[in-house]
């Protein structure tokens, strides 16, 4: 644990290294791609939302962008892990030369570096929240809770994706598309309810569904998640990263010969 929280500290710090601004890009990053997608969507395409509790959709952009910028504090650490996963053993051949370096914990610290970055937007979601909405809610402190089981699925997604990428160094590029086709299609940019009944169940395939609608219920909206979605997707999420992290230690023996 010492050696993970340890690079995860040189990971965030090196991001930085050498800007002006340090670790404020980290806030700034964010507040330009929300006020970018607050534009488009919010002012350009009058996009609103339903508020549970209130009758028809909120008229607010302020409102709108506070409910958009929720769903992307979950893609972009979803983001972050994916999409430098095919890479990351690849970028770090020196550790795979290493006998005694478990280089199974590189996924590990990225996650880390991601979850570094997505309570630094936590933090400047609430602030904005308690601007927009006046308070808030007391199920905030759910918020670790609901985001644990996108964490459990990524590291999972990330080990297999890392072990891929060393023996087929054209993932990458097939990753960036897939994960941007990720954000479109999950309920970060519209709701649940906007698609037709029958096309309403399907939409928890996508990854980022359940842990995005649970997130922006708790933090929010000050309601429960839906409990039962949440639990199956724990499941699932559990039985990919078992399955991830077995498929990364069986692949690991032929890493230093393909490097």
């Amino acid at each position: 644990m010492t050696l993970v929280l340890s690079l995860i500290r040189r990971e965030v710090a090196g991001r930085y290294r050498g800007s002006a601004l340090g670790l404020l890009w980290s806030f700034l990053n964010p507040l330009f791609m929300l006020a970018v997608y607050t534009f488009v969507f919010g002012v350009v395409m009058k996009s609103r939302w339903t508020i549970p509790g209130q009758q028809g959709a909120t008229d607010s952009t302020g409102e709108f962008a506070v409910i958009l910028f929720c769903g992307l504090i979950v893609f972009q650490f979803f983001a972050e892990v994916v999409s430098l996963s095919p890479v990351l053993i690849v970028g770090n051949v020196n550790y795979v030369k290493k006998i005694v370096f478990p280089i199974q914990i590189l996924p590990v610290v990225s996650a880390g570096a991601a979850l570094f970055h997505a309570a630094v937007n936590l933090v400047v979601l609430l602030v904005f929240a308690v601007v927009v909405f006046g308070s808030i809610p007391p199920t905030a402190v759910l918020a670790p809770l609901v985001f644990a089981p996108l964490v459990i699925l990524v590291l999972g997604i990330a080990w297999i994706l890392a072990s891929i990428g060393v023996y087929f160094r054209d993932m990458s590029q097939i990753v960036a598309p897939l994960v941007t086709a990720t954000m479109f299609l999950s309920p970060v940019f519209f709701q649940r309810t906007s698609l037709p009944a029958w096309l309403q169940p399907w939409l928890s395939v996508n990854p980022l569904a359940v842990p995005v609608e649970s997130f922006r219920a708790v933090v929010l909206f000050g309601t429960q998640p839906n409990w039962t979605a949440l639990g199956y997707y724990t499941l699932a999420a559990v039985a990919i990263a078992f399955i991830g992290y077995q498929f990364f230690q069986k692949t690991r023996r032929g890493f230093a010969d393909v490097l």
